[in-house]
C-alpha cells in the first residue's frame, strides 16, 4: 500500500498544468506501447487532445491525485445518480509501479459511497490495464466492442474495447440488481476517445 496518497478537486490555477501532465501521461503509455509506429494521436504529437480533456473536466468532476502534498496524476469521473464513470486516470511516468493508481482508486470510490455501478473503458490491447481494473480494482469485463459488435452509444466508433463494470456492494449485501446494468454510461456523449484516455494508467 502506499501511503499519503489523497484527491483534492481541482483548481483553476492548476488547469493547465494538468492538461499538460495528463497528456505527457498518455503519450508516454501509447510510445511505451507502440514507439513511433503509433497512429492514435488527436492532435500533432499528442495521444489526448486539450479538447478531449477539456470537455471531461468541464463534464465532470476532476480531482489531482497527491503523493504526501505533491502533484502526481489526476482523476476525472463523472456521476449520474448511483452510476459512475471513471473517464480519466493518469499517473505521470515518474511515478508508475508504486500503487498510487489503487489508493486513486480507492480513494474514488470512498468520495462517492452511493454509487452503486462503475464503468469504464480500455483498448483490448492494453494488456496491464485489464490486469489493474480486474485482479486489482474489482472489475468484471462484461462486453467487447469491434467492427460486428459496435457501441451502440457510438456506431460510428469500431476501435475494440473491452467495457468493464464494478457493482459495488454494501456491508450485509449479497447481491444488487442494476436496472439497465448492460447500457452504456457513455449514452451521454461521452464514450468517444475512450480508447485513448486510458493511457495514461500504464504501469500504474
Amino acid at each position: 500500500m502506499t501511503k499519503g496518497v489523497s484527491l483534492v478537486p481541482l483548481e483553476d490555477s492548476d488547469r493547465e498544468q494538468f492538461i499538460k501532465d495528463n497528456q505527457e501521461a498518455f503519450r508516454y503509455g501509447a510510445m511505451e506501447e507502440f514507439g513511433l509506429r503509433d497512429c492514435h494521436f488527436e492532435e500533432p504529437g499528442e495521444i489526448i487532445s486539450r479538447e478531449t480533456i477539456e470537455r471531461s473536466i468541464d463534464g465532470g468532476s476532476a480531482y489531482r491525485v497527491l503523493l504526501d502534498e505533491a502533484p502526481v496524476g489526476g482523476v476525472i469521473v463523472s456521476v449520474s445518480g448511483d452510476r459512475g464513470e471513471l473517464e480519466i486516470l493518469f499517473v505521470s511516468p515518474a511515478n508508475h509501479s508504486k500503487g498510487i493508481g489503487f489508493e486513486a482508486w480507492k480513494a474514488i470510490e470512498r468520495l462517492y459511497p452511493d454509487v452503486r455501478v462503475w464503468e469504464t473503458c480500455t483498448p483490448y490491447f492494453e494488456k496491464r490495464n485489464i490486469h489493474f481494473y480486474v485482479n486489482r480494482c474489482g472489475f468484471h469485463i462484461t462486453e467487447f466492442f469491434h467492427s460486428r459488435h459496435r457501441d451502440p452509444n457510438c456506431p460510428e466508433d469500431d476501435d475494440e474495447m473491452f467495457r468493464f463494470e464494478k457493482v459495488m456492494f454494501r456491508p450485509g449485501e449479497a447481491s444488487y440488481a442494476v436496472p439497465g446494468l448492460a447500457s452504456s454510461f457513455c449514452g451521454q456523449g461521452r464514450c468517444q476517445n475512450q480508447i485513448y484516455r486510458h493511457f495514461g494508467i500504464l504501469a500504474l
